[in-house]
């Protein structure tokens, strides 16, 4: 289509103006009331897809919007570097990782300059860059000198696909890895862990007062996974001074154990296996290390019944609520690594030890009395307490804290809480990330690298294989060094560090990353932290919003962040995916669709206008053959405004007239409406205002009647300002045309709407009930149908005609009528 301007030229002149001019550059003793706008920092998978323009579309239009309002705004941008694709892409082309990696980013930075996207570029690092990794490494050391990082052996998660370690966030809900699609499976390896369950009741509690969406909140609270119970002794049958503890949330159901169930990796499970029963506990074990544990923790796995998934050891012990003995089993679906890695087992109350039990041939007892069209099976609703003994009568509640004072008294028991959240494994077997930096000594264990040492860097010549060993481990001349200590020989740790460490804290090096001694000066850090506002898809709700907020309370508490707020991000919002065909775009499916080929024809301008106006920004868009023609629509109504801004086909009045007026309030009402929408999330309607404007300002300057001339530039003038975060490139070029001496539109006061000119004139609305007219009320016409329902149903003369009847419902045709049916 014919465009009125040339759109490459008018874009890239202002794209070099911004980058030349430093427009969006900020200092940290900027006087003006500050502002942090950031985008999560972003993976370099290659060129931007419509997916990256939606997101950094938003993110650009509130760093220019709160620039107007008068604020210094923060507006950093660097690259998640390290990471298991670009090191699995290198391995197939023969290439080094950072080749790869550097040449991606290079073209999703060109991308989103393209875009029109502004940052602070001062201000630009990357995960891989060696002043980043030097102080990554001094924080990890920093974690092991008070007690945060720590070395264990462990069953962890292996993906053999990723040759890798991977945190249980990363393991799907069918056991496959998050990033390869492998199936996951379980090794023993010695690796490092950050203690993250310390700060789990903080994590817990602060996520209440969060200015987040709900959802995003009930995740991470979902899986910190709080729980409050008693742990107590199960006494062995067959020797009173051995005990098997357990954990549970329900003494009160005490009376109904029949069975207790111990993890695979119980370290008690040996000892209550007897000879008779050993191969087949054998058999559970080795099928258990075999699994990962949310294929375990599913009630089945790949068609294998529960039948198939636990084994009797053999051995009793004693329910001490009735002094009863209970079978001993070892199954799957119990954790090692939650709570006491054992369970007293009560089938009555709970639907997946019902199933063991109907498996097992196990005895089912109820303790709290089912409803009367109870279809049987377990019941786990509240009730009275039955067959319970001293319990029977009582609530859940009072019998839960009787049942806790019985156990304290007679079965060693402790109140306690147990989390879900275990504490985060960060070493992964790869080359392509930030190397942990200890060594190992014969002499001296474990040894730091001396600060003064750091940044520990891989070597560029390492060989790239899939042999499930880190490569690091196989190059001599980095695995052999000197102990810091004796200057005896050492081993380099060759595991690297989880790439989420290095997204957990770049946003507070981005608030200083002019420090050389540190990384970074926490009195700089505070004057911009928390961060206003953090954009980034609802994936990252558990994984990189957790570990953030931890890496932030753990800085603060180390002493390395004195002073900066402990929770990191004061506003959260999640956007929705571009969806192709139903599916999630991605370079991985190839149903990616690229921003490049509509930068030449509708502009960045148009595609940015696009993606503000095609939904709410919270929703998901599906790209469809109806897709391009909104983009051209958008593409049209900028066109509009340019050739308005031109007066082409206007006509000029003298006098001002009640037609000039009425520009004038639509004006101020679409200020007041653009301003409420864009601080509300609502750019879709803040883009439909501005359309409904436009058609205004035009039908009147147009018309035979024709617009006074200063009426039409105050109106075109309010409009270029409000497309100005939105459609940056047009208008700046139209504010520049229109005001050649004066600052860019972009260093311009956002417009204020005037109180008076935004008043709407009242109409009148009918309320009828059952047809007949009982009120009149005075509204305003921009009255909804649910406004105008609520003034009627609040009106004294409707409400005293209704006299208590009831009403089947409402009929609303604001701002007219409203007619109440009873």
């Amino acid at each position: 289509m014919a465009r009125p301007f040339d759109v490459n030229a008018v874009e890239t002149k202002w794209q070099q103006y911004w980058m030349d001019h430093g427009t969006y550059e900020v200092d940290n003793d900027d006087p003006r009331e500050r502002y942090y706008a950031l985008c999560m920092y972003p993976y370099p998978s290659g060129a931007a897809h419509q997916g990256h323009v939606r997101n950094y579309t938003f993110g650009d239009l509130i760093v220019r919007y709160q620039t107007m309002r008068g604020k210094a705004v923060l507006s950093p941008f660097g690259f998640d570097s390290f990471g298991l694709p670009a090191e699995n892409a290198a391995i197939k082309a023969g290439s080094h990782p950072r080749v790869f990696t550097e040449a991606r980013m290079a073209e999703l930075k060109a991308s989103l300059v393209r875009l029109g996207a502004v940052y602070d570029w001062r201000r630009t690092f990357n995960s891989h860059d060696p002043e980043y990794m030097r102080w990554s490494q001094s924080i990890f050391l920093a974690f092991l000198k008070n007690g945060l990082a720590y070395r264990a052996e462990a069953p962890v998660n292996w993906c053999p696909g990723c040759m890798t370690v991977l945190a249980n966030e990363q393991v799907n809900a069918d056991g496959t890895c998050d990033r390869s699609g492998d199936l996951v499976v379980r090794r023993n390896l010695e690796q490092w862990f950050f203690r993250i369950t310390d700060y789990a009741d903080e994590l817990l509690a602060d996520v209440d007062e969060l200015a987040w969406p709900e959802r995003v909140k009930s995740m991470q609270r979902n899986w910190i996974g709080r729980s409050e119970g008693v742990e107590f002794a199960l006494t062995f049958a067959h020797d009173a001074s051995k005990s098997l503890r357990v954990f549970t949330t329900r003494p009160d159901t005490g009376f109904g154990v029949t069975y207790a169930v111990v993890a695979p990796e119980h370290p008690l499970l040996d000892e209550l296996t007897t000879p008779e029963h050993r191969d087949a506990v054998d058999d559970l074990v080795a099928r258990a290390n075999a699994a990962t544990e949310m294929e375990r923790t599913t009630s089945s796995s790949e068609g294998v019944g529960l039948d198939k998934r636990g084994a009797f050891t053999g051995s009793y012990v004693i329910n001490p609520f009735n002094a009863e003995r209970v079978p001993v089993y070892v199954a799957d679906y119990v954790l090692g690594t939650y709570g006491t890695g054992a369970i007293m087992a009560v089938p009555g109350e709970d639907e997946r030890d019902f199933d063991f039990a109907l498996a097992y041939g196990l005895p089912v007892i109820h303790t709290v009395q089912p409803p009367g069209d109870f279809e049987g099976g377990s019941y786990h609703g509240d009730g009275v307490h039955i067959n319970s003994g001293f319990l029977d009568g009582l609530d859940v509640a009072a019998a839960k804290e009787r049942a806790t004072e019985f156990l304290v008294d007679h079965a060693g028991g402790l109140r306690k809480v147990n989390f879900r959240l275990r504490d985060w494994l960060v070493s992964r077997q790869r080359f392509w990330g930030c190397p942990i930096p200890v060594v190992y000594c014969d002499a001296h264990g474990i040894v730091p690298v001396p600060e003064e040492q750091l940044p520990v860097l891989a070597p560029d010549d390492v060989v790239m294989d899939k042999t499930g060993q880190s490569p690091l481990a196989t190059h001599e001349g980095f695995l052999h060094t000197t102990c810091p200590i004796c200057g005896g020989p050492a081993r380099r740790e060759t595991d690297t560090m989880d790439t989420f460490t290095d997204s957990s804290w770049y946003f507070l090096r981005f608030a200083d990353p002019f420090s050389t001694d540190r990384a970074f000066d926490p009195a700089e850090v505070a004057k911009w932290m928390p961060v206003s506002q953090y954009i980034g898809g609802v994936e990252h709700a558990i994984l990189h919003l957790l570990y953030a907020r931890f890496y932030t309370k753990a800085l603060i508490d180390i002493g390395l962040a004195t002073g900066v707020e402990r929770e990191p991000f004061a506003r959260l919002f999640t956007q929705g995916m571009i969806r192709y065909e139903g599916t999630k775009m991605s370079k991985s499916k190839g149903n990616l669709v690229t921003p490049e080929p509509y930068f030449t024809t509708v502009g960045a301008d148009g595609l940015r206008l696009f993606h503000l106006f095609v939904g709410p920004p919270a929703d998901n868009v599906d790209w469809t053959d109806q897709t391009e023609d909104m983009i051209e629509g958008c593409a049209r109504f900028i066109d509009r405004v340019y050739r308005l801004c031109q007066y082409d086909d206007v006509f000029f009045h003298e006098e001002r007239s009640e037609l000039d007026l009425a520009v004038e309030r639509a004006v101020h009402r679409t200020i007041a409406r653009v301003t409420n929408d864009l601080e509300r999330w609502s750019y879709n309607t803040a883009v439909a205002a501005l359309m409904e404007l436009l058609n205004v300002i035009s039908k009147t300057a147009r018309a035979s009647t024709g617009i006074d001339r200063a009426t039409l530039d105050e109106a075109l003038d309010a409009m270029l300002l409000m497309l100005a975060p939105m459609t940056p490139h047009v208008s700046a070029e139209l504010w520049e045309q229109r005001h050649p001496d004066a600052p860019s539109v972009h260093g311009q006061a956002w417009p204020e709407a005037d109180p008076r000119l935004v008043v709407h004139e009242f109409v009148t609305m009918v309320v009828q009930i059952n047809g007949k007219v009982r009120a009149r009320l005075e509204v305003a016409p921009e009255l909804s149908d649910e406004e105008a329902s609520a003034l009627a149903l609040a009106n004294e003369d409707v409400v005293s005609a209704l006299n208590g009847a009831k009403i089947q419902r409402v009929v609303a045709r604001a701002p007219r009528l409203v007619n109440v049916i009873v």
